[in-house]
């Protein structure tokens, strides 16, 4: 048998590592020593042997990070209760909203830059004020034990002022109102968490209901699509700077903080 001969069945011709006497023809993924039928295991990509698949780190679960969240969440019942206060209040009358609702011609030219912030607190019925809640319900046990008070009700406050800088950007002369925006900014940070912790977003019910509200938001009419958009990039970045300074929250919290700021003046020249 020539030499070729003998380097290409030497390449071929592989033996288990764990059982010498059986073909292999795979090998681990991990640590490229080839194993027989025997001893793959299925990983995301190829096979690994028993070895390596034994000392690998545990795999992240959303529902492990659910589990290990508090269930005390002050900041998040503190806002239901806000935004169900005043949706109470703007039934008995209803000039609340007109008084208090986002409109580019009030922030601009009557000098009402509150609105950027008031028209979070507002919704037309009671479909809009239960949907929002229920999502800020179940956002808020995942994120504001992982986040912090303080931290995130900066998210939150960012979020909605990203939402209402978009809603002026793309509808500046509508009457807008909702904590949809803030909402939307909440599960655009929940998204950015999950990945940074190595979770598979879409494997997950934050990316259903993330997809589901990004086709309603185009799908149905007089939904503010700005304030949506403009929410969920607002949130997503005050989460990724909120995650990447975990090691130093003041820098963290100083630096969203600073950012709410930023869209603050931002809606209110675009006005």
């Amino acid at each position: 048998m020539s030499d070729t001969e003998s380097s290409e069945q030497s390449d071929t011709d592989w033996g288990c590592y764990r059982h010498p006497y059986e073909a292999a023809g795979v090998k681990c993924t991990r640590c490229d020593r080839p194993i027989c039928p025997k001893c793959m295991i299925t990983a995301p990509v190829g096979f690994q042997c028993p070895e390596c698949v034994k000392g690998a780190p545990a795999v992240k679960r959303y529902s492990d990070i659910r589990r290990g969240s508090s269930q005390t969440v002050l900041v998040t019942s503190a806002l239901i209760a806000i935004n169900a206060a005043v949706f109470v209040a703007s039934t008995s009358d209803r000039g609340v909203l007109v008084d208090f609702a986002l409109n580019g011609f009030a922030v601009a030219e009557l000098g009402d830059w509150y609105r950027l912030i008031t028209a979070g607190f507002l919704h037309f019925n009671l479909i809009h004020v239960g949907f929002n809640m229920l999502i800020l319900y179940q956002l808020g046990q995942l994120l504001e034990p992982a986040f912090g008070r303080l931290r995130f009700a900066l998210l939150y406050l960012t979020a909605l002022l990203g939402g209402s800088v978009g809603a002026l950007l793309l509808s500046p002369d509508a009457l807008t109102a909702g904590a949809s925006g803030a909402v939307f900014g909440l599960m655009g940070a929940a998204a950015v968490a999950l990945r940074h912790r190595g979770i598979n977003v879409m494997q997950t019910s934050i990316g259903g209901l993330l997809v589901m509200n990004l086709i309603m938001t185009f799908a149905i009419r007089g939904i503010s699509i700005g304030g949506h958009l403009g929410g969920l990039v607002g949130g997503a970045i005050a989460g990724l700077v909120l995650l990447q300074t975990e090691r130093n929250e003041i820098v963290g919290t100083v630096a969203v903080g600073a950012l709410a700021i930023a869209l603050f003046g931002a809606g209110y020249l675009i006005a």
